[in-house]
């Protein structure tokens, strides 16, 4: 049998469909500093930053990772946001010398965690990027050079595709758009607070909501793990309900996955407030049904998946 491979020993993965934007002009850092709730000042050429683009009610419009080069910023997000990222930006510009291009056909990204990059060509930028929960390496090139890239890095580290890097995301608990990050949810309700908001800031559009947020210490909802505990296969858009409790619902799951690092089918999702503490045991019901006479048994659980 083939041993189990571990992205945190080392593993590389395929990011070349994000979206990719590339913001100039003179005015680019203060006007791209009024859009993202991170610091625009830790951005840099070697070090990219996690960050969210909300609306004015401090909801989400993007979930972007953010680098600099000499007289640009560039912004990566899912594909799922390549028609909507663009025109989100551009209705901000007002009479600042800024240029908003896409470079998603342009450009490549590979990511490589838990291994050393060696003999990449020149031309390749390499850039630190936490984009699993861990420490890693976002190699960026031009989308000519992809398979030559690719090649280098399948001869020195396993290659996780898009099955595998979906369940690796999910076991560390990170967030994706289209998933746990949509247009109705708040950056601290997916637990982004620390990973892409800066609370010492300039001002930003959606600042008034997040810091209000963080007064009160309230949240409707909050990002969760779930652990199927008789290792029946957990569905996305599962609803949850306390056992034995009324026919509210509680809860809902957004990513699901076989985990086989842990042995486990896993989960993530949301609980509504009140939260309930971890080990707690709920009912996961059918999405198109939730009131049919059988569910599946699921535990609350710590992030990471442990």
């Amino acid at each position: 049998m083939a041993p189990l491979l571990n992205p945190l020993d080392g593993a590389f993965f395929d990011l070349s469909r994000r979206t990719k934007v590339r913001v100039t002009g003179e005015d680019r850092h203060r006007y791209l500093n009024g859009q993202i709730t991170n610091d625009l000042d830790h951005a840099t050429e070697s070090n990219a930053i996690a960050a969210c683009i909300l609306s004015a009610k401090g909801r989400m419009d993007a979930h972007v990772f953010v680098s600099r080069e000499a007289d640009a910023f560039v912004l990566d997000a899912e594909i799922e946001l390549r028609d909507t990222l663009l025109p989100r930006l551009e209705r901000y510009v007002i009479a600042d010398d800024v240029q908003i291009e896409d470079m998603t056909e342009r450009l490549s990204i590979l990511h490589v965690t838990g291994a050393p990059l060696v003999d990449l060509p020149a031309s390749c930028h390499i850039i630190s990027a936490n984009r699993f929960g861990v420490d890693g390496k976002d190699v960026w090139m031009e989308a000519a050079q992809h398979d030559e890239v690719f090649e280098t890095l399948e001869a020195i580290v396993p290659f996780f595709d898009q099955d595998r890097a979906e369940v690796f995301r999910i076991e560390q608990g990170i967030p994706r758009w289209g998933r746990e990050l949509t247009g109705d949810i708040i950056p601290p309700e997916a637990d982004l607070e620390t990973s892409t908001i800066d609370y010492g800031k300039g001002c930003y559009i959606g600042q008034e909501v997040i810091s209000r947020m963080k007064m009160s210490g309230q949240r409707n909802k909050k990002l969760s793990g779930f652990v199927s505990l008789d290792d029946s296969p957990l569905e996305t858009g599962m609803k949850l309900f306390s056992i034995g409790g009324d026919a509210k619902e509680i809860g809902w799951i957004t990513s699901v996955g076989r985990s086989k690092r842990f042995h486990k089918e896993i989960g993530l999702g949301f609980m509504k407030r009140p939260f309930l503490p971890d080990k707690f045991k709920l009912d996961a019901r059918d999405p198109q049904d939730a009131f049919r006479a059988t569910a599946t048994r699921v535990e609350i659980v710590d992030l990471p998946f442990r």
